[in-house]
């Protein structure tokens, strides 16, 4: 067997299997207690950040505090979905990604610097518009294909925000919704489809999995493929009786970013 087709059959075995048990009883707990919070979806999931570390990155969106406060503040999955959507509505597409990478990049020192640089190439607004176009008219995939590769310092951990809050602001969500992949879900989804791949298959497993769930770098097809798996994995979890709330796949993607459920234990 080929190495695609090893990865195909290995992707065939993870929409087949989805969560095991002792994942379902994981998220079920985190949601019952820590996650408790996030029981009506994700949408208060809040990170913080400083503006002042931003003061010079432009556009600033006015939903954000003001880059004179030296203080800490925060910024929800909601307010950056909102401030994406004031952004849209006055076709300010390079101010429409500011809000979802201060979320995303939280308190990281570099932060700032790497979203002013991206935000001077001239051409940034434009490929931004056509992700916007793509993705309501095509799909959350095709938008993905559109910006992989296309935007100098802003690789998919970071494009997947702005195209999942892009996604939330609109008035119809794609299908399927577009949502966050970073390294930290996606190692997750690697020692799951690990332990799932030698417990159906060769000795290679390790390997194709390290492969297709790589720490950056997904094509537009594995893209694909974590979508598909979140989606089913959300309603997998929403009749499972541990009271996960309905259309939320957000959410599942929130509990393996935040290590709710370990697959190599």
């Amino acid at each position: 067997m080929g190495r695609q087709d090893a990865a195909n059959a290995l992707d065939k075995e993870l929409m087949a299997r989805l969560l095991p048990p002792a994942a379902v009883r994981a998220l079920g707990d985190w949601l019952a207690g820590s996650g408790v919070r996030y029981a009506a979806g994700a949408g208060g999931h809040a990170v913080e950040y400083v503006p002042a570390h931003w003061s010079g990155v432009d556009p600033w969106p006015a939903g954000l505090a003001e880059r004179s406060q030296t203080a800490t503040a925060r910024v929800s999955r909601a307010e950056a979905a909102a401030s994406t959507r004031s952004a849209v509505e006055r076709s300010e597409w390079s101010e429409a990604l500011v809000a979802p990478y201060v979320w995303g990049q939280g308190r990281t020192g570099y932060g700032p610097h790497r979203l002013a640089e991206i935000l001077q190439d001239p051409g940034v607004g434009v490929v931004l518009s056509d992700a916007g176009t793509a993705l309501r008219e095509k799909g959350a995939v095709e938008a993905y294909r559109l910006l992989r590769g296309t935007v100098k310092g802003l690789g998919p951990a970071f494009f997947t925000k702005f195209l999942y809050f892009l996604d939330l602001a609109g008035d119809a969500p794609a299908a399927p919704r577009a949502l966050i992949l970073d390294q930290r879900v996606a190692r997750v989804i690697r020692s799951h489809a690990t332990r799932v791949g030698l417990e159906t298959g060769p000795s290679s497993a390790p390997g194709v999995a390290a492969w297709i769930w790589s720490d950056s770098g997904w094509t537009a097809h594995r893209y694909s493929v974590y979508l598909e798996w979140v989606h089913a994995c959300s309603d997998q979890l929403a009749a499972s009786g541990i009271g996960w709330p309905r259309s939320c796949p957000d959410l599942l993607e929130l509990a393996l970013f935040e290590g709710v459920w370990d697959p190599g234990t």
